[in-house]
């Protein structure tokens, strides 16, 4: 189920330019954030997705924009407008490794209605960030309220989020409503400093989540449905740089989700879960090998149409 078939999803969070810095050479700017990183993975893997945002009216924001056009997503601009665009200075490492620092501005005075989507995907700054990660909140349970699947990826930032406490209390908020739920082992690591994370992802099944997913860059990943595990090696790759290397991942199972009409399923066994998570750490290994967040196209992931 592709195309015009597919469900369709919502993605609500920010939207900005990754100003990437690698030692020797000149700043780059490149369309980022997490939220603008899945809805062009999902739209590129042919899954319809409407994307609700903040966009500026600067310079960036219209490259934003043309990401967004060029990966047909259909896009929303949230009030109230900015005029200028946010930002991420992404900081590459020798290992290619990035490091953030963010000038970001999330205050959306209204969102879409969750009831007229199969799927709603949150995260990142967008559902940690007062006052926006208020309306976020809200929108994860008025989704589940209409048994709409909720993904969530909390993609932990706490140079724009310091206070580990309320990004904590803002994750267990959100977590309660959601079906789906990746993390990263970093994101781990202040969410649930010290439990084992065949633990953690146990943990959010018990409470509700359907599959929970955690990934370890270069280490793989780890899928989780009740009392299914299946761990993962990351793909070969000749690495560039991480950026939206999880986002990949994410907009990938999401498209798998899309694709094999599962979104209302509440059970996953080993099998499928080993093919969801093929199809998260092929198109993260993808991502990798090329600057900035570049997610693959469906031609570049051929298991999704078996």
């Amino acid at each position: 189920m592709s195309g015009a078939g597919a469900a369709p999803v919502l993605i609500v969070g920010e939207a900005l330019i990754d100003l990437t810095r690698r030692a020797g050479d000149d700043e780059v700017a490149r369309p980022g954030g997490s939220p603008l990183n899945v809805a062009v993975g999902l739209s590129r893997l042919d899954v319809p997705v409407t994307f609700a945002s903040q966009l500026g009216d600067d310079e960036r924001g219209e490259l934003l924009r043309d990401r967004l056009d060029a990966s047909d997503v259909d896009v929303r601009s949230l009030p109230p407008h900015h005029g200028d665009t946010s930002t991420a200075i992404a900081d590459i490492g020798a290992d290619g490794h990035a490091t953030y620092a963010f000038d970001v501005t999330w205050n959306p005075s209204e969102l879409p209605d969750a009831a007229a989507f199969d799927l709603v995907h949150v995260g990142s700054i967008g559902a940690a960030l007062a006052p926006g990660a208020d309306a976020v909140l809200t929108l994860a349970a008025a989704a589940a309220s209409h048994q709409v699947a909720v993904s969530f990826d909390p993609n932990v930032r706490l140079g724009i989020t310091a206070d580990a406490d309320d990004v904590v209390r803002r994750f267990d908020a959100i977590a309660g409503h959601a079906t789906f739920c990746r993390l990263s082992d970093e994101d781990a690591t202040v969410l649930r400093p010290g439990v084992a994370p065949e633990v953690l992802l146990s943990e959010l099944c018990t409470s509700g989540v359907a599959l929970a997913m955690m990934t370890f860059g270069s280490q793989g990943a780890l899928l989780v449905s009740g009392d299914a595990q299946v761990q993962l090696a990351s793909k070969p790759t000749e690495l560039v740089d991480t950026i939206g290397a999880g986002d990949s991942f994410t907009a990938a199972v999401l498209a798998g989700l899309c694709v094999r009409g599962w979104l209302g399923r509440h059970r996953f066994d080993v099998a499928d879960l080993h093919w969801l998570g093929e199809l998260g750490t092929t198109a993260a290994a993808i991502v990798c090998s090329r600057p900035g967040a570049d997610p693959p196209w469906l031609t570049e992931l051929p298991l999704l149409q078996e």
